[in-house]
């Protein structure tokens, strides 16, 4: 079978639909408001807390900074804290790893990458990877989930991608707006989580691209399921799990997924998927002998 590439999309010009610096006061606010002050052992106090989590003070005193500096991160004032200190926050906050590399992007302590220009065509090595790696499902993504490269079991599995405008070969607009995808998953609202995570550490990771963050300000706008979750501001980064499908023609399916970052192009991900039981192996044989 062969392999299609194209093109990413140029995105629509939209006002940002975040600001890195009142999503860290944000970011901040929301990760010291979910934390349970009996879990560190903290004196206790004679006034009933009138929030939830724990007070600034508290944060401050675990983390050895200052409460003013505390006081003027979560308030957005502009401030640019040190390695030292997103560290410091870090654990005093209990972040996970997810977490904590989302704190350090919107710091912009991390090393300047030559991921930070994002890809928009399939590098042919990779392209070519795809069409191997069949008869397993493949396709080749960038980090704002633009479909660059597939393979024909991943068009038979999921759309025919060449039916689509190129503005719409994303992931993420597929899951929001396609009507056959809408309805493909039967975990729905797990799966929208999970990329909504994904996309709020991509964009975290890369500030200069405006065509992510119009893209999240065109679902923002426009989806209300997307602009809720986008506001619980879940980060995480999956690698692997499982998803279950409703196909058409193949029933219900259960599929393993891996997602597999080129060391010489790490903003090209590998997506393989593999069916996760001898039921769903099954119906895939048969789908794609069709």
């Amino acid at each position: 079978m062969t392999t299609r590439t194209v093109d990413a999309p140029d995105a629509i010009d939209a006002p940002d639909a975040t600001d890195a610096i009142k999503e860290l006061a944000a970011f901040l606010r929301t990760r010291r408001e979910r934390l349970n002050p009996d879990d560190f052992g903290l004196p206790s106090r004679r006034r009933s807390r009138r929030t939830p989590g724990l007070r600034r003070e508290e944060v401050a005193e675990l983390a050895g900074i200052s409460i003013d500096y505390i006081v003027r991160l979560e308030q957005g004032r502009g401030l640019r804290p040190s390695v030292d200190v997103v560290e410091a926050l870090s654990r005093a906050l209990r972040l996970g790893p997810d977490e904590r590399g989302y704190l350090f992007d919107l710091a912009q302590q991390r090393r300047p990458r030559d991921a930070d220009k994002p890809a928009t065509t399939a590098v042919p090595p990779l392209a070519r990877l795809v069409a191997d790696l069949s008869p397993l499902p493949a396709m080749l993504l960038n980090h704002r989930y633009d479909i660059l490269a597939w393979n024909g079991e991943m068009a038979t599995l999921l759309l025919d991608f060449d039916t689509l405008p190129p503005a719409r070969r994303n992931a993420m607009w597929l899951c929001l707006t396609h009507p056959r995808i809408r309805e493909f998953y039967v975990d729905r609202e797990r799966v929208v989580r999970e990329g909504i995570a994904h996309l709020r550490a991509a964009w975290a990771a890369h500030p200069e691209d405006k065509a992510l963050t119009d893209l999240i300000t065109e679902f923002t706008t426009h989806d209300e399921e997307f602009a809720r979750l986008w506001a619980e501001r879940d980060v995480k980064v999956n690698g692997r799990g499982h998803k279950v499908i409703r196909h058409p023609d193949a029933g219900v399916l259960t599929l393993h997924f891996e997602v597999l970052m080129p060391l010489q192009d790490p903003d090209q991900r590998l997506l393989i998927y593999r069916a996760a039981d001898d039921e769903s192996q099954s119906a895939l044989d048969r789908l794609f002998a069709r």
